[in-house]
């Protein structure tokens, strides 16, 4: 195989889904990627993955496994998880099987996000595309976070350097403030910063949206005081960017912090502009949020058991899963949340997904695929919502579409028999 370059490659090892990625490929591996970054370099690697297809711990052909998946379906009541690393299409594939099997369908989002998600949904969400927040952001607030360990080209290509048409000087016309909560410190750079107990935070937060609406608040405390300065000052910004991590060490995040951003930036869009930029992880998962809501009305933690899609948000994939016979992961097994891992103990579980033969926990099949944006084209999500077309780089093991439409065959097979 000739040497080659592939340009615009995107890469999912975060959420900012950068697309400028300039790909060399040397033979069968991945030899260099310009401009990514630290993460996304590891994300690549040399593109080298597993090949195997296991059934009960031995090599086995794709349609034995196929059959093994459907029948440990059937076993009792199922759930299929979407881990990441899929495209958008593996990703309708799987929720096709869910529905036809009638089983619980969830993805990493209930045990990270769901905080967010529930409140956008009870009120609405202020927001914004990364590209337009690049434009016109001339004030950006960065909530508790630092965005140079897991998201590190977003402070580069979205929210402080870049040039955009109302801020033509980038750095220059932008102003940074880190709000520092406890132990979550905001960017060394920032050219200010205030200091909020985590204790205080909840209260911060609606102090600074009281005040946006022309609110005083006597007695305040220094901390709550710096806030409810710094909601001024915003009031004073052209356009707003309250920056936070909505996947805190990949935890379900705080209810109380997600509802508090989204009151303040609602408010701000009275007196000026404010997008709230939630960041997340990477391997699609805003694309399993837009396919499962495209596909049955709700984003996530899906119950097709009655025969038609039940939202059940209140119990996340970590807290079903007791109530679990078996369980298919879709995708990279290495990405799932504590909780989920930790709930798989005592079921029964088939992987299908990039590296599911190296998967760190018991497993009766394992389906090893290639990786989305490496191995096999589609769609995928930003962190924003914005859909990006995903190149094919490598030559790699059947993708993992191909692989669930092998599986709902043998489905639809054991039904006629």
């Amino acid at each position: 195989m000739t040497d080659r370059t592939i340009s615009h490659a995107v890469c999912l090892g975060c959420g900012c889904s950068c697309d400028d990625i300039e790909i060399t490929v040397k033979g069968d591996r991945i030899a260099g990627a310009v401009n990514a970054c630290p993460v996304g370099l590891a994300w690549y690697g040399d593109g080298t993955v597993p090949t195997r297809v296991i059934v009960r711990g031995s090599d086995a052909k794709l349609e034995l496994a196929a059959r093994a998946v459907a029948e440990l379906l059937r076993s009792g009541p199922a759930m299929i998880y979407l881990a990441p690393d899929l495209t958008t299409e593996a990703q309708r594939q799987a929720i096709a099987l869910a529905d036809r099997s009638r089983a619980r369908l969830d993805s990493v989002s209930s045990d990270t996000v769901a905080a967010g998600v529930l409140v956008g949904q009870r009120r609405g969400r202020a927001t914004a595309t990364l590209g337009e927040i690049r434009n016109r952001a001339d004030l950006l607030v960065f909530w508790g976070l630092d965005p140079t360990a897991r998201y590190p080209r977003y402070w580069s290509r979205y929210a402080v350097e870049p040039a955009g048409t109302q801020v033509p000087n980038g750095a220059a016309d932008r102003r940074v403030v880190a709000v520092d909560i406890g132990p979550s410190k905001g960017p060394r750079s920032a050219a200010a910063r205030i200091t909020v107990s985590r204790a205080e935070e909840a209260t911060a937060l609606g102090v600074m949206r009281a005040t946006v609406l022309g609110r005083e608040l006597p007695g305040l405390s220094a901390g709550l005081q710096a806030a409810a300065d710094l909601a001024r000052q915003m009031t004073q910004a052209r356009y707003v960017a309250l920056i936070h991590d909505s996947e805190p060490q990949g935890d379900a995040g705080d209810s109380q912090r997600a509802e508090g951003l989204v009151g303040l930036a609602q408010a701000l869009n009275g007196p000026t502009r404010c997008a709230l930029s939630s960041l997340r992880g990477g391997g699609n998962r805003s694309g399993a949020d837009a396919a499962t809501l495209w596909q049955t009305g709700f984003p996530f933690a899906v119950d097709f058991g009655g025969g038609t899609p039940r939202y059940r948000p209140e119990q996340p994939a970590s807290a079903a899963l007791p109530g679990i016979t078996s369980v298919l992961i879709v995708g990279s097994p290495h990405k799932l949340p504590d909780g989920v891992r930790r709930g798989l103990a005592g079921r029964r579980v088939a992987v299908i997904g990039p590296r599911a033969s190296e998967a760190p926990f018991p497993a009766e099949v394992a389906i090893d695929t290639g990786v989305a944006g490496i191995h096999e084209a589609g769609i995928a999500y930003r962190m924003d919502d914005v859909p990006l077309p995903l190149p094919q780089i490598l030559t790699g093991p059947a993708g993992t579409t191909t692989m669930l439409r092998a599986v709902a065959e043998a489905w639809a097979a054991g039904s006629k028999a």
